[in-house]
């Protein structure tokens, strides 16, 4: 069957580049230390710009604060022409950027459709930073898969649904290292042997230190001093010493072959993979015991003022006709029911490592954000500081 893929059309944002372009789970460990009164720009009390109430009349603009590359401009195209409503995207490198942006704008940012990760939405309404979705303008809601929907995170969809997800594990270079890895300790063991000085690993916090912590059977949002503590003597001594780089978009280093061994997230295994020309040279690996679960949201921003169109555009993003076209353009799944199907006829490759197997998702821990988190960035730190 032909793919149904939109036509290609000009890209009137960011450009899919080359391999090496901006992931969407892209730098946090620079601003992960900012302490939430910083990071929300909490000088004083400052009151809050009101949002406007939907009236049924869409708005002749739209502005969303997106990751970088994120969404398909088939898609934002598509959505600007149905409606003839002006679509600006702009894009910021991580959670704690678009939050401290946000919340020093108290309300006056300009953005009426923000993308928060799900662990950081409870931060995010308790400053007062989102506006409540109507449910009755987004009737899409209704195609959307339960494990997707009422997240402890955001009871009953209240001020976000989910935009996109995926998970956390490495891949591996199979002229370099002989074997089968398939858990973290095995990466650690790999790391340390074979793939020495030619390890890769996410410039993320909580990712790196969940490596010790899968391997040990811990917790990997414990808070628990103790555990942070060998977190931090065993990655700074056993393995910093055998890491080459820090990358949380390591794509190029792939298709040039460059290192053997990469903690990385399945979408972006995905987009290395189809764009190497040694592409059967690679294996992409869901450790056991457990791996980060993160989701992506759609939520409307306190003091948007294209309500209308805010929840014209969120509706739009969840009919399965727009989301997998948005699967087609990033790698990651939506959340809607019945979407592997859809990526069946639709021919995408490797969808493997666009929908991972239910026995992986099914012991995956999605990452919260705890008061280990200052912690966790120290060990990022120390990691850094001790690499080869």
């Amino acid at each position: 069957m032909t793919r149904r893929r939109p036509p290609d059309t000009v890209r009137v944002l960011a450009p899919r580049a080359e391999a090496g372009r901006i992931s969407r789970r892209a730098l946090l460990g620079g601003f992960a230390a900012i302490g939430t009164a910083t990071l929300l720009g909490c000088g004083g009390s400052r009151t809050m710009a009101s949002t406007a109430k939907p009236d049924g009349a869409l708005e002749d603009r739209l502005n969303v604060y997106s990751w970088g590359d994120y969404e398909s401009p088939d898609n934002i195209r598509a959505f600007r022409d149905a409606h003839d409503i002006t679509v600006q995207v702009d894009s910021f490198a991580s959670n704690e950027e678009m939050i401290a942006k946000i919340g020093a704008s108290r309300g006056t940012s300009g953005y009426d459709v923000l993308v928060p990760s799900g662990q950081f939405v409870p931060m995010m309404v308790a400053n007062d930073l989102l506006s409540p979705l109507d449910h009755s303008l987004v009737p899409n809601i209704a195609h959307l898969e339960k494990a997707f929907t009422n997240q402890p995170w955001d009871p009953g969809n209240t001020h976000a649904v989910p935009k996109a997800w995926g998970t956390t594990g490495f891949a591996y270079d199979t002229t370099k290292i002989d074997g089968s890895p398939r858990s973290w300790r095995d990466f650690l063991d790999v790391a340390a042997g074979q793939a020495s000085g030619s390890v890769s690993l996410l410039d993320d916090p909580w990712e790196v230190s969940s490596i010790y912590f899968g391997a040990e059977g811990i917790d990997p949002n414990t808070t628990d001093p103790k555990a942070l503590d060998a977190a931090e003597g065993y990655l700074t001594t056993e393995l910093a010493p055998h890491v080459r780089a820090f990358n949380s978009a390591p794509t190029q280093s792939i298709v040039q072959n460059e290192l053997a061994l990469l903690q990385m997230y399945n979408g972006d295994a995905r987009l290395a993979f189809t764009e190497s020309d040694e592409p059967d040279r690679w294996r992409f690996v869901y450790p056991t015991p457990t791996a980060n679960l993160w989701v992506d949201t759609w939520a409307i921003a306190r003091g948007a003022q294209h309500v209308d169109a805010a929840h014209a555009f969120i509706d739009f993003m969840l009919d399965p006709e727009t989301a997998i076209g948005e699967v087609d353009w990033n790698g990651y799944p939506t959340g809607i029911t019945g979407q592997r199907a859809l990526a069946e006829e639709w021919e995408l490759e490797m969808l493997d490592l666009i929908f991972p197997p239910d026995d992986v998702v099914s012991r995956l821990t999605p990452a919260e954000l705890t008061d280990a988190q200052d912690r966790l960035t120290a060990i990022l730190e120390q990691v850094q500081a001790k690499a080869g």
